[in-house]
């Protein structure tokens, strides 16, 4: 059984790793090519003028 303190320093060491791994994983997936159309596209999704109801583009 892992006590509170062997738990401790494994989260301590190995967590800050993941947590560095995770980090900088999303910022290269930021900034990889191509991401800025997906991001202006996702960010216009509110704003996307709908002339249709709601459902109805999905029975054609």
């Amino acid at each position: 059984m892992i006590d509170y303190d062997s738990f401790r320093h494994f989260a301590d060491s190995w967590g800050l790793l993941y947590m560095l791994v995770i980090f900088i994983g999303v910022v290269l997936f930021m900034f990889r090519p191509g991401a800025k159309h997906h991001a202006e596209t996702a960010a216009n999704i509110p704003l996307k003028d709908d002339s249709k109801p709601q459902g109805e583009e999905l029975s054609q």
